[in-house]
């Protein structure tokens, strides 16, 4: 039997109800958020801070079948940072198999003689006992202790586990020496002239520092810019406030970071489990009384040019924020209302599955008001009109951020508008819907314990032309 008007009306009146309910919900976790304080690095007499307050420290660089040109343009980059060479070392740690990349690291290396090379074997290396050793002493490895994957040495063949080796090796080399900080970086991120001495000014006043990321190559595709504002409305808007004078969990960005070495090691390295590190190596820390402080000045990076790409990155990320939200919370000993805080960090994501329903369903609404045939409850309709006003007063927000935050990638105003254009309300709108598949696709991976696997994002080095500028300008 057909569905009646009736029955129809009800049942979008409901959907119309109960997404305006959820996303004003969503408006009032984002007045949360922003609400909250931030701790941000005082750059203040940078260019005076002695060489002697400056701790050493250790990039580690994890590829997978990168092209040597991409590698080039980072390699660049890392040369113009100001820094003691005594005290930076940049290790690259590819998988001992993939012969083509490490064979690109050492030409590289005959240009860049701060390069340091140390693949990555496999588990079943004798090198690996002195990981197996620092874990079983340390009940912070929770994974190594308890669970279904208590003692496996069979580790995933992914960014982590090179980071879990490379990171135990260096440590255990530098036993008895001065703590170091831990940083690592993608395979295409380039950092600015200041990235190494914000560490070190940071350091002085937080645990943990992370710095903000941008897109170099923003205007290249469609795809590239929507991929890239995620970034400005992330990083470059929200993530600030998470430092919150140590009051809220935290997550890592995978990039642009730093630890104390001896954190690190105090609470056991990485969880290598899950499909990324970055969120519950951020909650570990978080739990454990490390404030975080925030490093403004962006390290630059590059964003996938098509959507296929931009959706495996993301489901990626989805899965492991559900991963991090599941088990470790547990284990990690947060209370229910630090769980809850937790989420909070992810709801604002998951509130693009209320757009596919919820859009529809509006104009269905706008649609019976004007005709003055309305079901709608009066109540409702003033949810939706706060709802609303408070996503203009958000855009106007956001895109004021965003023309600030571009002119470090790009110099040309027109280059700016340009981008503002092609992220326009709707093209917004249009993007949010297409953030539903990787959500969808991440909770399955999460369900059926995917994402061990390194599924690396390709990079064709976009930044090249952009660095070079730089480099040449001397503004790097």
């Amino acid at each position: 039997m057909m569905p009646s008007a009736y029955d129809i009306n009800t049942a979008l009146t409901a959907a119309f109800v109960v997404t305006q309910v959820l996303w004003l919900l969503s408006f009032l976790i984002e007045i949360y958020i922003f609400r909250l304080p931030t701790n941000i690095v005082d750059m203040t007499g940078v260019d005076e801070m002695p060489e002697a307050a400056m701790p050493p420290i250790v990039v580690f660089y994890p590829v997978l079948d990168e092209l040597e040109s991409t590698m080039h343009t980072t390699f660049r980059a890392l040369s113009q940072v100001i820094y003691p060479r005594d005290k930076l070392r940049v290790i690259a740690i590819p998988n001992d198999n993939d012969h083509a990349t490490i064979a690109s690291l050492e030409r590289l290396r005959a240009e860049f003689s701060f390069l340091e090379i140390l693949p990555i074997p496999p588990t079943s290396d004798h090198s690996w006992d002195l990981v197996w050793h620092n874990w079983q002493a340390n009940d912070h490895v929770y994974w190594w202790h308890r669970g279904p994957r208590a003692g496996v040495r069979d580790l995933p063949p992914k960014k982590t586990r090179q980071l879990i080796y490379a990171f135990y090796r260096v440590a255990e080399a530098n036993r008895g020496g001065p703590d170091f900080l831990v940083n690592y970086i993608d395979a295409d991120s380039c950092p600015q002239h200041n990235h190494f001495r914000a560490a070190a000014m940071g350091i002085q006043h937080y645990d943990v520092l992370q710095a903000s990321n941008i897109a170099g190559n923003l205007n290249d595709t469609m795809a590239a810019s929507f991929h890239a504002f995620d970034h400005m409305t992330w990083d470059g808007r929200k993530y600030a406030h998470f430092t919150a004078d140590g009051t809220q969990p935290y997550w890592m960005l995978g990039k642009g970071l730093y630890y104390k070495a001896s954190d690190l090691l105090e609470l056991g390295g990485f969880h290598p489990w899950i499909t990324i590190e970055d969120p519950e190596v951020g909650l570990r820390l978080w739990k454990n009384g490390r404030r975080l402080g925030f490093i403004e000045e962006p390290l630059i990076e590059e964003v996938p040019r098509t959507f296929a790409h931009g959706i495996t990155q993301r489901k990626r990320w989805v899965a492991g924020f559900f991963q991090t939200l599941d088990v470790p919370l547990k284990e990690l000993g947060f209370t229910q209302l630090e769980r809850a805080k937790a989420w909070l960090l992810f709801l604002p994501c998951l509130s693009y599955l209320i757009a596919p329903i919820g859009i529809p369903v509006g104009i269905w609404a706008m649609v019976r008001l004007i005709e003055g045939t309305s079901p709608i409850p009066t109540w409702t309709m003033l949810v939706s009109v706060g709802n609303a006003v408070a996503y203009l007063i958000s855009l106007f927000i956001l895109y004021r951020t965003v023309w600030e935050r571009t002119d470090a990638v790009l110099e040309r105003k027109i280059d700016r508008v340009r981008y503002l254009l092609r992220c326009n309300p709707f093209n917004l709108m249009v993007w949010g819907l297409i953030w539903v598949i990787p959500i969808i696709i991440g909770w399955r991976m999460f369900l059926h314990d995917g994402g061990l696997v390194w599924e690396r994002t390709v990079k064709v080095n976009a930044n090249e032309q952009l660095i070079m500028d730089k480099s040449e300008n001397h503004t790097l």
